[in-house]
């Protein structure tokens, strides 16, 4: 009887150690699995902030993409006239080699640049002669309703006035229309002085001398 009591405790006792031993395993192994996740841990920070040192961002992929605004579009300015004139030069010269109708010097001329010095009518209808501004000599060109512009075209002539379609260019690509009217210019003070000494003279008729009255 005292043999299976001393059993019993051996027993107990031996699986308590053993359940001791294991759970001291158990711990020693979460300890260490701990230690190397925090090394990790801890190498990765010191990676991301040796990264941001260096002036890149290690969370640059995970932000969120935001599209620049675009630009405001702004009117595109036309070239100089000395730059138009030789595309002029360039586009005649073609025309003359494959044989067709080159373009009029108008083309090459921006409404702003141009004065409207006369309008007359004509067996071909209404037609105007305007002049170029930034020209030197001053040159004048004799206009029909169609004729283009460099950044226009003449729309209709009215007595005293001439309407063009202004076409507007955006660095966007989109093309504005709008309508300019033009009206005949008035003659400068030395014109006009020019005009009246061209005028031929009026030249007054002379007076009948009347017979006397007969005395009786």
């Amino acid at each position: 009887m005292n043999y299976q009591k001393l059993f019993r405790s051996l027993l107990m006792s031996t699986t308590l150690v053993c359940a001791l031993i294991y759970l001291c395993l158990t711990v020693a192994a979460q300890d260490q699995a701990q230690d190397k996740t925090d090394k990790k841990t801890s190498a990765t920070t010191d990676q991301v902030a040796e990264k941001s040192s260096k002036g890149r961002d290690p969370f640059k992929k995970y932000q969120p993409v935001v599209k620049a605004p675009k630009g405001v579009a702004a009117k595109l300015e036309p070239p100089s006239i000395q730059v138009r004139i030789e595309r002029y030069r360039a586009q005649k010269a073609a025309a003359a080699s494959a044989h067709i109708a080159a373009p009029k010097p108008t083309t090459a001329l921006l409404l702003n640049e141009v004065q409207v010095t006369g309008i007359f009518h004509t067996p071909r209808g209404w037609s105007a002669m305007v002049e170029a501004s930034p020209l030197t000599p001053k040159l004048s060109y004799v206009i029909y309703p169609g004729e283009n512009f460099f950044d226009g075209q003449l729309v209709a002539i009215e007595e005293g006035r001439l309407i063009f379609r202004r076409e507007i260019v955006w660095t966007d690509g989109r093309r504005d229309k709008s309508i300019e009217i033009k009206p005949l210019r008035a003659p400068s003070p030395v014109e006009a002085m020019t005009a009246a000494k061209t005028a031929p003279a009026e030249v007054p008729t002379p007076e009948v001398a009347k017979p006397a009255p007969n005395k009786q």
